[in-house]
């Protein structure tokens, strides 16, 4: 049995490789995305599920805070200007990576007290319009930036 390597490699020396890539159709070369919508997801912002499917560049997202603001000011207690910042920290790393908040497929948040999940989500909602990535919520005691209310991490797919 011949190997992917003998394979591909007996097709690209054939200019089959290029033949059978360039025969892709136009659909499978764009970033489809669906999402599965509820209800009582659809009241607290987020998707039960986003499908995303074709070529696409996926991006990992470590947790970020908004304990302080772009010019280092501290945000101590400011619960609504740490949502607002904590996005626009995802966002300037989806833009460097290539991508936008939208592009956000999931995120996971932690936060320190669940009485403000309610004015989180109300952020959340603002930010992403009608479509939302899925999404857990986790209260937890603290986090590791002493001021910090809450800290979201995420998944993005760019499309190609």
């Amino acid at each position: 049995m011949a190997s992917r390597r003998d394979i591909f490699g007996r097709l690209a020396a054939l200019g089959g490789l290029s033949t059978l890539m360039a025969t892709t159709s136009a659909k499978a070369q764009t970033l489809g995305k669906r999402y599965i919508k509820r209800e009582r997801p659809e009241q607290s912002g987020y998707s039960l599920a986003v499908i995303t499917q074709g070529p696409g560049k996926t991006i990992w997202l470590a947790g970020q805070t908004g304990a302080t603001d772009s010019s280092g000011k501290s945000l101590a207690g400011d619960f609504d200007a740490q949502v607002r910042q904590v996005f626009a920290n995802l966002g300037a790393t989806l833009e460097e990576a290539g991508g936008k908040l939208s592009d956000m497929v999931t995120m996971t948040v932690f936060i320190t007290d669940p009485r403000n999940h309610p004015r989180m989500t109300a952020i959340r909602r603002e930010i992403f319009g009608k479509d939302f990535p899925a999404s857990a919520s986790i209260a937890i005691s603290h986090l590791a930036s002493p001021n910090a209310l809450l800290e979201i991490q995420g998944v993005a797919v760019i499309p190609a």
